[in-house]
């Protein structure tokens, strides 16, 4: 296992889901009221760009695929950082937006799918479980370093000279150790040849349409949570600040739960551990309405659903990797992540039209029941074997010397 690549890599993803995506919720109010533009206006810049980083996720998947991970990370931070600076200087909404469309390229070039693609290629199959959990691990506290962090630079800074230090921050901690830690990440010319065949034989498997309706629902109930859940709480009668800090439960059993499915994954099947996860996670929903009128009740609930809300991080590549093996795996990941980042892109949006023309319980059920048949979904695809053999070349020849 390449312990510097691993290393490198917690560090990046880190640092950029930090800047790219969790900063925005600090910035979003000074930002709209220094441009003069509505809530809905702001958020849709950080929806359109994780709209195109969902529909670049197979063409960058085949590139990693062919040409490792190396000049594809680098060139991503360094497109991250001039997004960065593009965001500092936006005026208007069309500026705005087209800052967001360049973090969509950077985000599909730099977070989780690439890193992990990397960790593919470099890493011997029994030791993938180990490297992917810590990266994911380390990169599960980005939220909780960059959201108090960029709230303390606006405050001290204001938001445009808050994302000049974030822009800083990402090309200091992601460029050189792209540039210099992968390398030697390239593919060797055999590997490159035969992952080409392989996303081909999967859309023929019946087996992949399954996770991908499973992970679609998984994704799209995640993210409804994660933007309806505070207001919820308060309409169940909690203060905003008892509200906030029982969601923020969610971020912190990310990590732990993650722990506890990789341990699992000594004696069981990753793909039964997860399905049983998430459908823990979606009778945690169902019973919230009714159990979450006291602290106590919201708080066992959201601890029973939050060990889950990492679990498809580290599932979905190591179910990809038990059931096809590792040839063409980051354009079989590319292919399962781009309806899933299209799930959680546009989710949120459809939501807030249910929850406001139904309520906000008949919203928080449907997660529940998104949930429910995501891990039913799930538990199905081990009853269809894939329709080939899958194929974990020697460690000897997963990447160039």
């Amino acid at each position: 296992m390449r312990r510097d690549v691993i290393a490198a890599l917690a560090i990046t993803t880190t640092v950029s889901y930090g800047v790219l995506y969790y900063a925005f919720s600090a910035l979003l109010e000074p930002m709209r009221q220094d441009l003069r533009i509505s809530p809905t206006t702001a958020t849709g810049a950080l929806t359109l760009a994780s709209l195109i980083s969902a529909v670049l996720a197979v063409p960058i998947g085949r590139q990693l695929d062919n040409r490792g991970g190396h000049g594809i990370m680098s060139l991503g931070s360094v497109i991250a950082c001039v997004a960065v600076l593009a965001w500092s200087q936006a005026q208007n909404t069309i500026q705005l937006y087209a800052a967001f469309v360049a973090i969509g390229i950077a985000s599909a070039m730099v977070l989780y799918p690439p890193a992990f693609a990397v960790v593919v290629a470099v890493t011997a199959p029994q030791r993938r479980t180990a490297a992917l959990l810590a990266i994911t691990l380390v990169a599960g506290f980005a939220s909780s370093i960059f959201i108090p962090l960029t709230g303390q630079l606006v405050h001290a800074l204001g938001w445009r000279r808050a994302l000049l230090v974030l822009a800083a921050v990402l090309a200091v901690m992601t460029i050189p150790l792209h540039v210099l830690a992968l390398r030697r990440t390239r593919p060797s010319t055999a590997r490159r040849e035969a992952r080409q065949a392989s996303p081909t034989r999967v859309l023929r498997d019946a087996g992949f349409w399954l996770l991908a309706v499973a992970f679609v629902l998984h994704s799209a109930a995640l993210a409804i949570i994660g933007v309806h859940l505070v207001t919820y709480l308060t309409k169940l009668g909690h203060s905003p600040t008892t509200a906030a800090t029982l969601a923020g439960l969610l971020g912190l059993l990310s990590v732990t739960g993650r722990i506890t499915v990789s341990v699992l994954r000594r004696w069981l099947p990753m793909t039964s551990i997860s399905a049983a996860v998430i459908t823990v996670q979606g009778v945690a929903l169902a019973v919230l309405p009714a159990a979450g009128h006291s602290t106590t009740g919201a708080a066992g609930c959201l601890i029973a659903f939050g060990l889950g809300f990492g679990v498809a991080s580290i599932a979905k590549p190591a179910i990809i990797l038990d059931r096809y093996g590792d040839q063409g795996y980051a354009t079989i990941a590319g292919l399962l992540g781009t309806p899933t980042m299209l799930a959680s892109a546009t989710a949120p949006l459809a939501a807030a039209a249910l929850a406001t023309t139904l309520g906000y319980t008949p919203l928080i059920l449907s997660a529940a029941t998104a949930c429910t048949l995501a891990g039913l979904t799930l538990a199905a695809t081990r009853f269809l074997p894939p329709r080939f053999t899958p194929v974990s070349p020697r460690r000897s020849r997963s990447c160039a010397p």
